[in-house]
């Protein structure tokens, strides 16, 4: 369990994602968001003395479960101030990372900070989930987006039995798991390093119940 800044920094570094590219990008990224705290409320204020467990490292622990080879294209939903997608795209910005935020002022920060940190393979969508053109991604991730059902509800059409969901999901996640219906899936929890009491969702959807494939 990652439980100071120094503990973080050095996870990061142990990365095979971490080089001076990836750590100039992440600093440069804390320093845009406090910056941008003071206009607008991005993350709670009590988060930023404990910024790389609380956010970079909460982002980039889901890069464990993904495959380097298969991680060709990555969806977030629900950005906000930017966590997990900006943090993955700073980390792999090999990887087409589609980040799909509806708030005008939450919007228009990811695009300037994606330009500030050279994403060019990164994408901020400024609308609902809703609204977004249906297209399959190898990954799909989500922190603090909606309860686990609604989740799925949402964005079973841009995944395929081979979309791997990676899902942090605080406190709730054990118990939106065992009261997850009406979906075939291979999910399980994993701990997660930042909070000893929350977990990350992981695995497949497979469709729903009772519907051929």
């Amino acid at each position: 369990m990652i439980t100071t800044e120094q503990q973080a920094k050095d996870w990061l570094a142990a990365m095979p994602e971490w080089d001076a590219t990836a750590a100039e990008r992440i600093e440069r990224l804390i320093a845009l968001l406090i910056e941008e705290n003071a206009r607008q409320n991005l993350v709670a204020a009590a988060s930023l003395p404990v910024i790389w467990q609380r956010h970079i490292v909460d982002s980039a622990q889901l890069l464990q479960y993904v495959p380097r080879e298969t991680s060709s294209s990555w969806l977030d939903l629900g950005t906000g101030a930017g966590f997990p997608g900006l943090v993955i795209a700073a980390l792999r910005p090999d990887c087409e990372v589609v980040m799909v935020e509806s708030r005008a002022r939450r919007i228009e920060w990811l695009e300037r900070v994606r330009l500030a940190l050279g994403l060019n393979q990164a994408r901020v969508v400024g609308t609902r989930l809703e609204q977004v053109e249906t297209q399959a991604f190898s990954v799909i991730s989500a922190r603090a987006f909606a309860p686990l059902v609604r989740l799925l509800d949402l964005s079973a059409r841009f995944s395929t039995k081979d979309t791997l969901y990676l899902l942090p999901k605080g406190r709730s996640a054990q118990q939106e798991l065992m009261e997850l219906r009406g979906w075939n899936h291979l999910f399980h929890v994993e701990q997660s390093l930042t909070d000893p009491e929350a977990g990350v969702i992981v695995g497949q959807l497979l469709g729903k119940k009772g519907k051929k494939p």
